[in-house]
């Protein structure tokens, strides 16, 4: 936590108006850093990012944007991105590597849709390049944690982002955050849980649900005792207490941990490891109370589960998901500390 002395001293904020012109200079300057990571994370249509641009040209006012200043006076843009790469796309698409944007979806002046900006007349291109938008700048500040509090809490503008990818951002804001996040991103590619999250929606996956997975297996391996009945709090803390060095990490001997678990769920249950059953089969999408108690039962049961056979031990695990025992701690009111251990037990004991 970051007290209120703390935060008095370290948040010093100035707000400057920059015009759209001064921006793109800036970032292509490197004086305005968008992260390679919040790249990748545009969410705006063209229709989003064309009305923006018909908003500039009617002179409705524009919602700020949030900057936070370097040691070395860079500043990183933490709020704002659909607004900036937006503006930046449509005046100089190169430099974020986008295609040109073409407007469409204008209604209050229709005539813009279908051009680019080298479409439009001169005082048009001059009056978006001259407009100005207010930037509130957060000085430096050598507390990491404020810095981490702030993109986590000013991350309210355009399309939301999901809250993995809120912590994939944030995490790389903490000197150590990048390697955990790398191995987060890294075990998400690994192929033997690819097959074994299969059932994981594809829209799921492009928000980042596989990497949340990846972390709910180290939360629920290193962490169960933080569980207080929200997930979102709970893997936020568990991430927390990783990367700000409050939780010992050991990578090469988490990720072998890792792969060796899920090179057994994959080879045994394959895509139906996390489903729920129906005469003996998976069937729907991937269920996460399942994945914890799976994951959670595999980890105490190897090596000793090794030696069944996969007939015999789809057999034992469909079995506990078919039981009124696992329904139990997997119906309503399954966010709790002993119903996620009851859940774990119960395969943990059938595997055995």
């Amino acid at each position: 936590m970051v007290n209120q002395e703390v935060l008095s001293r370290q948040l010093r904020t100035d707000a400057v108006d920059f015009s759209f012109g001064e921006i793109v200079n800036l970032h292509n300057d490197r004086e305005i850093i968008i992260s390679p990571e919040y790249q990748r994370l545009f969410r705006w249509s063209d229709e989003q990012k064309s009305r923006l641009i018909e908003s500039i040209l009617v002179e409705l006012p524009i919602p700020p944007i949030f900057l936070i200043e370097g040691e070395d006076g860079i500043l990183e843009l933490i709020d704002g991105l659909q607004r900036v790469s937006s503006v930046i796309q449509f005046l100089s698409p190169a430099d974020i590597g986008k295609d040109p944007l073409i407007l469409a979806g204008c209604d209050l002046i229709p005539q813009l849709n279908g051009k680019c900006f080298d479409d439009l007349s001169l005082t048009d291109r001059l009056r978006i390049k001259r407009t100005a938008i207010r930037a509130v700048i957060i000085r430096k500040s050598g507390e990491e944690l404020v810095k981490y509090e702030l993109f986590k809490r000013l991350n309210t503008g355009g399309a939301l982002l999901s809250p993995q990818e809120i912590r994939n951002c944030s995490s790389r804001m903490i000197a150590g955050g990048e390697e955990f996040y790398r191995t987060i991103q890294g075990l998400a590619a690994y192929p033997s849980f690819q097959a074994a999250i299969d059932r994981l929606p594809d829209a799921y996956k492009a928000q980042k649900g596989d990497e949340e997975l990846v972390l709910r297996f180290f939360a629920v391996k290193n962490f169960k005792d933080g569980y207080k009945g929200n997930v979102e709090e709970w893997l936020d803390a568990y991430m927390e207490q990783v990367i700000f060095g409050r939780m010992a990490f050991d990578t090469a001997a988490e990720t072998q941990s890792f792969q060796d678990v899920f090179d057994f769920i994959a080879a045994n249950f394959g895509r139906d490891a996390f489903a729920r059953t129906k005469n003996g089969e998976g069937t729907g999408r991937l269920a996460p109370a399942y994945f914890e108690a799976a994951v959670g039962g595999t980890l105490r049961s190897l090596p000793g589960a090794a030696a069944f056979d996969a007939d015999e031990l789809k057999r034992r695990l469909y079995g506990v998901y078919a039981s009124e025992a696992f329904k139990e701690v997997t119906g309503p009111g399954a966010n709790t500390i002993p119903k996620l251990n009851g859940r774990i037990d119960l395969v943990a004991a059938a595997l055995a």
